[in-house]
């Protein structure tokens, strides 16, 4: 009886989040929300900072009230008076990132994040998770919207970022439209920014499933215009102004590069049709870092731009996780041996089934040996998400582990092409 009653209750949300007609619930308008995640190891919370209004919506019509993927934050939108649920997205943060270090033990600290939400026509509850490692709630907030507030920030109207087309396959409603944005880029130097766009673009869909689903996507570089040439690099006393405030150095290491003023990057974005975000950073120091649902940050003049913009993209528009993995090391802080991550591309096989068991050719052994790597492209292979042990892998090299590798591997691509097809059905 009780499988008898799942059945129903899963038939009944899926005919419900088929049915859910978008200009039932908002109109052709983004509504901007941008928190504050504060905290420290031990206590987290959030707060409302601002919201704006933009001029149109960019984000999907389709499966309005189900999750692209689970993520490490989440996003229910219920309309107020009827508690219905008529939107749901999720995210990662780097707030989240920074609870596992150690400064994070010893001090607490502010960040900005920013989500893009599908205007309402009347009255909305806002609730917004983040999760720890073990996937429990570990600070929560519900604020309500009214899109009739005065104090909603009209955005993007006037003093619109200059812009062009790297691409154009159609209108926001019918595409995934990313931006590029510039890093680090002073007004003189846009016609190098531009080029960098343009081989930032050519790379991205040199790549399966981005080539064969290339009719989907618009590409839009947008030239924010940065005071100095380059970005800051701490470790050398290297401090720049430019448009986004980003830095190599985070949390300490040094090839990640990230910034955590994130409202910088939207505001220079307001009245520009976007989903996804690339920021390409005018240097030729070797980093980059994508958080999804948030932003690709990468450089633009080393040797290795081309396979990291890839990578990182990886990260922060399909939520794929980092394949490599460190000899002796265990990251159970990241990645609890005993939970199922998330991420469609690692295993800690506590429900493989939920991930690409069904790809496995008959008879592949559960692991894999690494010597019949040649035998078996998809396989289950230790070492994985940064841990020697305990995690696994579907192949034994893919763009999301090296550089060098020329591609994703099948796994990694029927996410890619998954979640295109969440947002953009055809």
């Amino acid at each position: 009886m009780k499988q008898f009653y799942c059945i129903i209750l899963l038939l009944f949300s899926f005919v419900e989040a088929h049915t859910q007609n978008f200009d039932d619930y908002f109109q052709d308008k983004t509504l901007r929300v941008d928190y504050i995640f504060t905290g420290n190891a031990k206590q987290q919370a959030i707060y409302l900072d601002e919201l704006s209004q933009l001029p149109s919506w960019a984000g999907r019509r389709h499966h309005l009230s189900e999750l692209p993927l689970a993520g490490n934050g989440q996003i229910i939108v219920k309309d107020l008076a009827t508690k219905q649920c008529i939107y749901k997205t999720s995210f990662s943060s780097l707030f989240q990132e920074w609870l596992t270090t150690d400064e994070a033990k010893e001090t607490a600290k502010g960040f900005e994040n920013t989500f893009l939400l599908p205007y309402p026509k009347q009255a909305v509850e806002v609730e917004v998770a983040l999760f720890s490692p073990r996937r429990e709630v570990m600070a929560s907030y519900k604020h309500i919207v009214r899109p009739d507030d005065i104090l909603i920030h009209k955005r993007g109207t006037s003093h619109i970022t200059p812009h062009r087309y790297m691409l154009q396959s159609g209108n926001e409603k019918e595409c995934i439209d990313v931006a590029i944005l510039a890093e680090g880029y002073t007004e003189k130097e846009m016609d190098i920014f531009y080029q960098d766009a343009q081989i930032a673009c050519e790379a991205l869909f040199s790549h399966e499933p981005f080539r064969s689903m290339k009719n989907r996507f618009n590409i839009i570089a947008v030239a924010s215009p940065s005071t100095d040439s380059g970005v800051s690099v701490p470790r050398e006393n290297q401090w720049k102004q430019t448009a986004v405030h980003s830095h190599f150095d985070t949390f300490y290491s040094e090839r990640y590069l990230t910034t955590s003023r994130v409202k910088s990057i939207h505001n220079a974005l307001a009245g520009i049709p976007y989903e996804h975000i690339i920021i390409l950073a005018n240097t030729n120091v070797y980093g980059g870092g994508g958080i999804y649902n948030s932003y690709t940050l990468t450089t633009a003049h080393h040797p290795m731009f081309k396979p990291v913009i890839v990578h990182e993209f990886g990260h922060s528009f399909a939520g794929l996780a980092d394949e490599y993995f460190y000899e002796e090391d265990v990251m159970t802080d990241l990645y609890p041996l005993d939970i199922e991550p998330w991420e469609q591309n690692i295993s800690t096989r506590v429900t493989f089934a939920t991930k690409w068991k069904d790809m496995l050719p008959s008879g592949t052994p559960i692991p894999t040996p690494v010597t019949e790597k040649n035998k078996y492209p998809i396989g289950v292979y230790e070492g994985a998400g940064y841990s020697f042990k305990g995690i696994y892998r579907p192949a034994y090299n893919c763009r999301m582990r090296t550089n060098e590798h020329p591609e994703f591997c099948p796994v990694c691509q029927r996410a890619i092409r998954r979640l295109i097809e969440f947002y953009i059905p055809q």
